[in-house]
C-alpha cells in the first residue's frame, strides 16, 4: 500500500510532512489547554504539572519507543550512539522543544489564551528560525543577500501574529 507522500514523489514529499506538521502543532496548544482544564487548575494549582508529565509520557511513546521498534526491526547499527556531536544536537533539540511546550503552559497559566499564545508563538517561530538559521549559515553579502520577499515575509508573520492576538474574537 502506497502512501500519499510516496505517490506524491520526492519533491512534494517536504511539503505534505511540513503540512502535516502545521496540522498537529496547529491544534496541539488548543489540546494542551483541554488536558490542563480537564485537570482543573482553579482547584488544582499543580494541574499544569500533570497534564505536562502526562505529555512526556506521550512523547516518550511517540519519540523513544517508536523509533526504537523501527531500528530494531531494521537492523540498525548502534554505532550511532558513538556520534557525541550528534547525540549533543539532538539532545539540546529535545531540551528546546520540551522547555517550548514547557513555556506554553506557563503562558496558560499565566491567563494567555490558546489563540492569543498559539498565535503569537506560530508568528514569532519562523522568525526565531530565521535568524537562528542566518546566524549559522549568513547569506553572500550580508544584509543585501536578503531579497525583500524575505523581509516582507518576516514583517507580515510579525503583523499577522500580532492582528490575530489584537483583534481575537471574544
Amino acid at each position: 500500500m502506497t502512501t500519499t507522500a510516496q505517490t506524491a514523489g520526492p519533491a512534494l514529499t517536504w511539503l505534505i510532512f511540513s503540512l502535516m506538521t502545521v496540522v498537529f502543532w496547529g491544534i496541539y496548544g488548543v489540546f494542551l489547554h483541554l488536558g490542563v482544564m480537564a485537570f482543573e487548575p482553579r482547584s488544582d494549582p499543580m494541574a499544569r504539572y500533570k497534564a505536562f508529565l502526562i505529555i512526556g509520557i506521550a512523547y516518550f511513546i511517540t519519540a523513544v519507543l517508536a523509533p526504537l521498534l523501527i531500528l530494531v526491526m531494521h537492523g540498525t547499527s548502534w554505532q550511532f550512539l558513538a556520534n557525541g556531536r550528534g547525540i549533543s544536537w539532538s539532545l539540546l533539540a529535545g531540551i528546546v522543544g520540551a522547555a517550548g511546550a514547557f513555556c506554553v503552559l506557563l503562558a496558560f497559566g499565566a491567563k494567555g489564551t490558546p489563540t492569543v499564545v498559539m498565535s503569537i508563538i506560530f508568528a514569532g517561530a519562523p522568525i526565531v528560525n530565521a535568524a537562528a538559521v542566518l546566524s549559522i549559515h549568513p547569506p553572500a553579502g550580508g544584509w543585501s543577500g536578503f531579497s525583500w520577499q524575505f523581509v516582507l515575509g518576516i514583517l507580515l508573520a510579525a503583523t499577522g501574529g500580532c492582528l490575530v492576538t489584537l483583534y481575537r474574537p471574544t
